[in-house]
């Protein structure tokens, strides 16, 4: 079995995930082989919480052009995850 900190990378900051956190729908970089039962099973394990619903999205990496070659790289390929608790149930991400 995966170490559960191995498949859960870091919590996504944005205004909609935020938005989304006060209905106790969290989201998260994932690894990119991780699945939606791995996940649900590491989400549990790191926080203790009850999870109902795992969905994932594969994001493609942006094509960056260089500014002295003109080559063209690419930025990696990431995986999100947002995770739908159960009621009542909250991750202390970002509590102060």
């Amino acid at each position: 079995m995966k170490d559960p900190r191995d498949i859960i990378i870091k919590p996504v900051v944005s205004e909609k995930s935020y938005a989304l956190m006060e209905t106790d729908v969290y989201t998260f970089q994932v690894h990119v082989d991780a699945s939606k039962p791995e996940i649900h099973d590491a989400i549990e394990a790191i926080w203790g919480v009850k999870v109902l619903k795992v969905n994932t999205l594969n994001r493609k990496g942006k094509y960056q052009r260089t500014r002295n070659s003109n080559r063209i790289g690419q930025r990696p390929h990431t995986k999100r995850a947002i995770v739908t608790l159960a009621a009542g149930s909250k991750i202390p991400l970002f509590e102060s």
